[in-house]
């Protein structure tokens, strides 16, 4: 609510910079058009509104770790707060990906493509609900190093067994560009690149902090065994038995 209250009298400067990389490659003499009648208040409102949900999320999180951190263990506090704060980093840098990267090339590749005589002129709603689509794909997809470390740290599968089923994932993240992105070659090959390449980073921290961590925990485990053998009765290759006189015992007992 702070933060909606200090940006809501920028609504408008706001959308029209989130509008920026669309304006700009449109055709001269073209604009953005409000099709409702209360769409002028309303969509700016709600870029307003889901702004500050996003700008907001570093505070929500660190109250929903107060909530949980008090039922963790150490070692898992440890694992959970590393990763809280790089999901909501890497979330970040796909919307600034999909912002300064993917929008420029999309929007010049739709305006470029369309019939002669026809003015491209997009709806404010419309683009709004479609850049909201493209952010949180891109912010979801960049997810993918955390999703395959954490699935390896916690033993559900093995770096060496995510890197054999490498194909499998790469037709993955084309399929995943096909179903989030428009309908167009570029948004697909802009979406599913970075997933592939972000999915080998996963695998890469994976193995480098986890298999390292298990070889630390062998090296100290190996620096704990005991200094000193159990006792034997053995001695080279034969075995001396313990013989015990009944009679000293009985005498022993009869002194005390």
């Amino acid at each position: 609510m702070a933060i909606f209250l200090c940006l809501f009298p920028f609504a408008n400067e706001l959308y029209e910079y989130l509008a920026g990389p669309l304006m700009v490659h449109l055709p001269e003499g073209s604009s953005m058009v409000a099709i409702d009648v209360a769409a002028p208040f309303l969509i700016p409102f709600k870029l307003v509104f889901v702004l500050s949900i996003v700008l907001a999320v570093p505070v929500i999180l660190f109250h929903v770790w107060g909530f949980i951190a008090p039922g963790l263990y150490k070692h898992e506090k440890l694992l959970a707060l590393p990763i809280i704060a790089s999901s909501w980093m890497l979330f970040y840098i796909g919307m600034a990906f999909a912002y300064f990267v993917v929008f420029p090339l999309v929007f010049a590749f739709f305006t470029r493509v369309a019939p002669e005589g026809v003015s491209v002129m997009t709806d404010i709603a419309r683009y709004l609900d479609f850049v909201l689509k493209i952010f949180i794909a891109f912010g979801v997809a960049f997810e993918v190093p955390i999703i395959t470390f954490v699935l390896v740290k916690l033993g559900i599968t093995s770096s060496d067994q995510l890197a054999a089923k490498r194909p499998y994932v790469i037709v993955g993240a084309f399929v995943i560009g096909m179903l989030l992105t428009p309908p167009d070659i570029i948004s697909q090959f802009l979406l599913a690149i970075p997933v592939w390449l972000l999915f080998e980073l996963g695998l890469l921290m994976s193995r480098v902090m986890v298999n390292n961590k298990s070889a630390n925990e062998l090296e100290v485990s190996g620096r704990l065994e005991p200094r000193f053998n159990a006792l034997s009765h053995e001695e080279g290759d034969e075995t001396h038995d313990i013989e015990i006189d009944d009679d000293e015992l009985l005498d022993d007992s009869d002194s005390k």
